[in-house]
């Protein structure tokens, strides 16, 4: 059977995903102590009609000895031969303290001596040893409900091949995709931004995509990372690797990066290779 486990900081998300996947026919149970996954998977893989395909929530109200035996609890499903995949949502702080805020829920970790703040970042070290061994981690910051569903529709539900590709763009003021696998930077490329009429669009606009073909550096940089990513995403397939984000970065996220994202999902997909994209500072998915 195939089990997907999610774990991550409360107001990431985890309730809205485990929904999206029960959706799509997995048997899905919420805030199960980590202790118990192989006994659950043990009955689920028992009787006349076992389960194809189970999700497990587990989050920081779990034993401490718990969180921290999971390595111990993995290697047990494995000898179980249960096929297992661990996903972690997560984000930022501002964007947690936001969100509890906005629906005045109480954090399960806070309490008179622990402010919010501290709860949040608290609960990220209990569940640091999980995140580790995350094959996907989600950073929900800028997903609203309907967008996490659907890229829990896409690339996890509904996947159809060995690894799941997305390729992101991002700005780099904003900081680092966390679930980026690997990083091109393009802010070497010539910049948009400096060109008023240009400024309010984004790479996928006709006047951006005119301005940045005009120069040869545009047209090196998009063949040297297909080629990389071409030459090695067969490695990562062949190396067990369930999911793979490639993040292409310029300043802001709106130029650069779109277009040189666009470009490279285009050409990969006339490859025959199957991918998602995310324009993280636009907020759209594709």
């Amino acid at each position: 059977m195939k089990l997907t486990i999610l774990s991550g900081r409360s107001g990431s998300g985890k309730t809205t995903a485990l929904q999206a996947l029960e959706d799509h026919g997995y048997y899905c149970v919420d805030n199960l102590p980590a202790g118990l996954l192989p006994t659950l998977t043990r009955q689920l893989c028992s009787g006349e009609n076992p389960i194809a395909k189970a999700a497990a929530g587990i989050d920081a109200r779990n034993l401490p000895e718990q969180l921290q035996a999971f390595d111990a609890i993995l290697a047990e499903l494995h000898q179980q031969q249960v096929q297992c995949e661990v996903i972690y949502l997560d984000a930022d702080d501002n964007t947690l303290l936001k969100r509890f805020s906005a629906t005045r829920r109480r954090h399960p970790l806070s309490n008179n001596d622990r402010s919010l703040a501290d709860a949040i970042k608290y609960e990220g070290t209990l569940l640091a040893n999980i995140r580790m061994r995350a094959d996907l981690v989600i950073d929900s910051s800028n997903h609203d409900v309907h967008a996490l569903r659907e890229l829990m529709r896409h690339r996890v539900a509904q996947r159809d091949t060995a690894l799941s590709l997305q390729l992101e763009s991002f700005g780099f003021k904003n900081g680092l995709p966390s679930d980026a696998d690997l990083v091109f930077d393009v802010r070497v490329l010539p910049n948009p931004h400096w060109q008023i009429e240009l400024r309010p669009l984004t790479g996928r606009d006709d006047g951006v995509i005119q301005y940045l073909q005009q120069h040869q550096a545009t047209h090196d940089m998009l063949s040297d990372i297909a080629r990389f990513v071409e030459h090695w995403l067969p490695a990562y397939r062949n190396n067990d690797r369930s999911y793979m984000t490639v993040a292409i970065g310029c300043t802001g996220g709106r130029h650069r990066s779109v277009y040189i994202t666009e470009q490279l999902a285009r050409h990969l997909r006339d490859k025959g290779i199957p991918l998602q994209v995310h324009h993280r500072e636009l907020k759209l998915n594709d």
